[in-house]
């Protein structure tokens, strides 16, 4: 079996929303993820010095076991290229890239330049654009093309809400999501955000300690017991399980007007036409969705099981929606029903 194509999500935001802020977090708290990092105009951010060292085109090793590449010309395709055969060469490969735009850069300009990179091995993983809580008022009335970035974000992460009281924290997120109804507007003070929100995170395995999982271990004061302040309490998990086959048409239709919050779906999908029971593997992130047909593994039970990951989720409303998609009644015959889902089928 092929390996799982690497995830690269690109991280936006304009100067000084807090981009390198999530970049090292991230760094820091996925301890079971080998990130590549890709940062766009190194010179001008400067990424934390204890994690990331080098030159503009270098592949770095980082403590961590991640890897950083950077470029001052834009360039993606060359790099992720050779981010990825580093991470062959060093192990068992990277499990997801992030590619931090710069604070001046179009973030669809990015997203087009993943989408059209032709690497082999990668997808697209979402854009998720930083938003800084005490300038963004403000720096909307500046650059009005702001408003055209959190549109086109999947997740939008509100960075510096430990500066701000929480009614003017209230007010950004709400701006927020008058611009984008429906990704999920999570609160990442110090730029800490659960990295499970954005991929995946491998289960543990025997090694010697990283340097991510020592620093996620160094309490300096910051945080206190409140599970609040917990990293997980940021992002939300709803499990939705169906004994019945769904129906394709129903399923679409309900991805399509999907409620605000959800970023992510993942599973398996049983499907029923003419008697002929169909299995089909499930991904998406922010508005792109994609099937992948698979055979059922010997003994595995026929049924549908699936994920949805986001913030402010309404899983009673979530679990509606779905149950509302499994098919009851006769056996669905016609075979055009499953036209929508062939159509974002990989090959």
């Amino acid at each position: 079996m092929p390996p799982a194509p690497v995830p690269v999500v690109v991280l936006a935001g304009f100067l000084g929303a807090g981009k390198t802020t999530v970049l090292n977090q991230l760094l820091r708290s996925a301890a079971d993820v080998r990130l590549g990092v890709l940062v766009n105009d190194f010179g001008a951010v400067g990424v934390d010095a204890l994690l990331v060292a080098g030159q503009a085109g270098s592949t770095v090793s980082l403590e961590n076991g991640c890897l950083c590449c950077s470029t001052d010309d834009g360039g993606v395709e060359e790099l992720l290229g050779r981010l990825l055969a580093q991470g062959r060469r060093d192990g068992d490969g990277l499990d997801a890239v992030v590619v931090e735009a710069s604070g001046v850069a179009e973030p669809g300009q990015m997203v087009r330049r993943v989408l059209t990179c032709g690497v082999p091995g990668v997808e697209y993983g979402g854009l998720v654009v930083v938003v800084d809580a005490v300038e963004f008022e403000a720096a909307l009335v500046r650059h009005p093309r702001l408003a055209d970035h959190v549109a086109a974000a999947d997740v939008v992460l509100l960075s510096k809400t430990d500066l701000v009281d929480a009614a003017a924290a209230r007010r950004v997120a709400a701006r927020c999501r008058e611009l984008n109804r429906w990704a999920p507007v999570v609160p990442a003070a110090r730029g800490r955000v659960d990295p499970r929100l954005l991929f995946d995170e491998r289960p543990p395995v025997q090694r010697q300690l990283a340097l991510g999982e020592v620093l996620d271990e160094d309490h300096d004061g910051d945080h206190d017991d409140d599970h609040h302040d917990h990293l997980h309490a940021l992002y939300e998990s709803v499990s939705f399980r169906s004994e019945a086959p769904l129906d394709p048409r129903a399923l679409l239709a309900w991805l399509d007007a999907r409620p605000p919050g959800v970023f992510r779906v993942k599973g398996v999908l049983r499907f029923a036409v003419r008697g002929h029971e169909q299995r089909f593997v499930l991904h998406t992130v922010g508005a792109a969705v994609r099937f992948e047909r698979t055979a059922w593994p010997d003994g595995a039970p026929r049924r549908s099981e699936l994920v949805l990951i986001g913030a402010g989720l309404d899983a009673g409303a979530l679990l509606e929606g779905l149950r509302a998609c499994a098919h009851e009644g006769p056996p669905l015959e016609d075979e055009l029903v499953m036209m929508g889902v062939l159509r974002s089928t990989e090959d």
